[in-house]
């Protein structure tokens, strides 16, 4: 029965293809509950005047889309109902079908009158949903981002667009992990305040999150400026501090952020997060120089590694799997990610941690990895002792 019900249904998805009366199909219910792939959804596009069918793939922090043609789209879908999706529904202008799998891979198909009864847009340039919308956000205009009538300018479109990745990002992590009423944020290395503010605006005016951000940065006409402009926009409880991070009293956090502090100020940001027990860790690192110059790998290793830029490189990926690790130790769920594109910075990676377990074979790993490289420490782990 379950391949009958397998073939019906997509013999049903290509008489859509070709009667133009496919509107829409989502795939649910991941096999394996750990992965990272959520849902595929799919949808009708016109590409240089042919059909194709974008395939939205829905990951836990990120969005990728690939487009086929149905030649390619049917054995796609075929390959993953069964196997990676337990459910998929299907959307047509005449009728909905849904094909169910149980936990023995039997399947059943169900059918019920369209819920839609006109095509989809197939335009390939839809509007684009952000998260922050830029006639809706008086600050970015204060930083040079838009102009006073909200629209985005030629020299703030880079920026804007890395404004929405992070708050995609942070969408995306409240959906898994949410805060506890009126959270306390802090934002390490602020800066002119782009992020901080973009932050601000989506938790409180959008979600009606009632948090209070403070931004701590270590220039004082940088704090100063950001101050007035959260007077500005009657951003109540956003302020910004004038402050090394070091030296910051991280009681009471719920969320701690840094992004691109230089070398061991990530390892700091991270630790004060680790001992304020903040729910959720946010972090992008910049510069790797402890434990690059901590590594003396010797044998083949060290034949790998005698070129500067490859120990360069792989001190970079070490630093900060072992930071991973670390926070894996210290009762926390970590995620490794790209940021941004490296269009816009090569310092694009991102490391989150939720708290969680305690992983007490991470603190083995470590101790493996420094033995393999020959690092007699790292920064963060000292100062987490």
């Amino acid at each position: 029965m379950s391949q009958e019900a397998l073939t019906k249904f997509l013999e049903h998805l290509q008489q859509s293809f070709e009667k133009n009366t496919f509107v829409k199909l989502t795939l649910s219910k991941p096999d394996n509950k750990e992965s990272e792939l959520k849902n595929i959804y799919i949808r009708p596009v016109d590409l240089k005047n042919k059909r194709h069918y974008s395939f939205l793939y829905r990951y836990k922090t990120k969005d990728i889309v690939k487009n086929h043609l149905s030649d390619t789209a049917i054995p796609l879908l075929d390959e993953a109902l069964g196997k990676d999706f337990l459910e998929a529904s299907l959307f047509t202008t005449e009728q909905d079908l849904t094909l169910f799998y149980n936990k023995k891979r039997k399947a059943r198909l169900a059918t019920k009158a369209a819920s839609h009864s006109n095509a989809p847009d197939t335009s390939h340039n839809k509007k684009k949903n952000r998260f922050i919308e830029a006639a809706n956000s008086p600050y970015l205009y204060h930083l040079g981002i838009s102009s006073q009538e909200g629209q985005i300018l030629k020299t703030g479109q880079k920026k804007f667009r890395q404004i929405n990745k992070y708050i995609e990002i942070i969408d995306s992590l409240l959906r898994q992990h949410p805060l506890p009423p009126s959270p306390k944020i802090v934002d390490m290395g602020s800066g002119k305040g782009y992020l901080t503010f973009a932050l601000y605006d989506y938790l409180n005016q959008q979600l009606q999150i009632d948090a209070q951000i403070t931004g701590i940065e270590l220039r004082p006409p940088l704090v100063e400026a950001t101050n007035e402009l959260a007077k500005i926009t009657q951003y109540p409880q956003l302020r910004f501090e004038a402050m090394d991070i070091m030296d910051y009293p991280a009681d009471g956090v719920d969320m701690l952020i840094a992004l691109h502090a230089c070398d061991i100020a990530t390892d700091i940001a991270i630790a004060k997060g680790i001992q304020s027990q903040a729910e959720i860790i946010i972090v992008a690192p910049c510069c790797h120089k402890q434990v690059r110059k901590s590594m003396n790998p010797e044998g083949t290793m060290g034949e790998m590694l005698k070129h500067g830029i490859l120990l360069e490189r792989q001190a970079e990926l070490l630093t900060d799997t072992i930071r991973s690790l670390l926070m894996e130790a210290h009762g926390y769920q970590t995620k490794v990610f790209e940021f941004i594109s490296t269009e816009h910075t090569p310092k694009n990676l991102m490391i989150v941690g939720m708290k969680g377990k305690p992983n007490p074979e991470a603190v083995r790993t470590i101790q493996r990895l420094k033995d393999q490289f020959g690092i007699a420490s790292h920064y963060l782990e000292e100062i987490l002792l």
